[in-house]
């Protein structure tokens, strides 16, 4: 039962709404934040965009792994990367400034960080067997889901909140797997799980690429 509440709450911890860090700007995947906004009047190529969006989203899924390996061998190198996975989601929430406005980046990394919070709250009431915290942590960290993917289906009707939903559940699900294996020190079944999981983050950065240039071709001009 305590592997099975482990899992389930590094899972929350280590998706953090993995359906949303999307990454919108070729210069937030560099890091430079002011180089990203000066890149609000330019144009760039889709392919760059998918580019920058690729990046990102496996450096969420390759830090995420770390996190994954260090929490469960109980490394002390567990708060780096904890601390990284942080500061990818303000890179996120700067990342889409350039397309929706600084209130909006705002208000997704605001969402972000209170899915982090969350999520350790999850992780300590599974590490105590506490089963009734953690359907309280669990019930908060599915809303506080449901507000991201509603937050990105306002922002851009190529993406439907259904489709938000169904990429964040895959993403959780592949983690998932991961985790478990991982707790099973089954590492065959790790490799395998990371592959499903790298494979779908690649899909996704691509359809929220793809969504970004639809709604915004002229930024795409050649």
């Amino acid at each position: 039962m305590r592997t099975r509440f482990a899992a389930m709450a590094l899972t929350c911890t280590l998706g953090l709404v993995s359906v949303v860090t999307t990454t919108w700007a070729r210069q937030a995947a560099s890091g430079d934040m002011k180089s990203m906004q000066a890149a609000k009047t330019e144009s760039q190529s889709p392919a760059a965009l998918r580019e920058a969006m690729r990046k990102l989203w496996s450096d969420h899924v390759f830090w995420t792994r770390e996190y994954v390996i260090a929490a469960v061998d109980g490394s002390a190198d567990a708060q780096a990367a904890a601390a990284r996975l942080l500061k990818n989601q303000e890179d996120i929430g700067a990342a889409i400034v350039p397309y929706y406005g600084k209130g909006a980046g705002d208000k997704l990394t605001d969402l972000l960080k209170q899915h982090i919070m969350i999520a350790v709250d999850v992780v300590a009431a599974a590490k105590a067997s506490d089963q009734a915290k953690f359907k309280v942590a669990d019930a908060k960290w599915k809303q506080n889901a449901a507000d991201i993917a509603a937050f990105l289906s306002q922002a851009n009707s190529n993406w439907p909140s259904q489709a938000m939903t169904d990429a964040m559940n895959m993403h959780l699900a592949t983690t998932t797997r991961e985790v478990v294996a991982r707790l099973q020190k089954n590492y065959d079944e790790d490799v395998r799980a990371f592959d499903a999981v790298y494979d779908h983050i690649l899909r996704m950065a691509d359809v929220l690429a793809d969504g970004i240039v639809k709604q915004f071709p002229a930024r795409f001009a050649n």
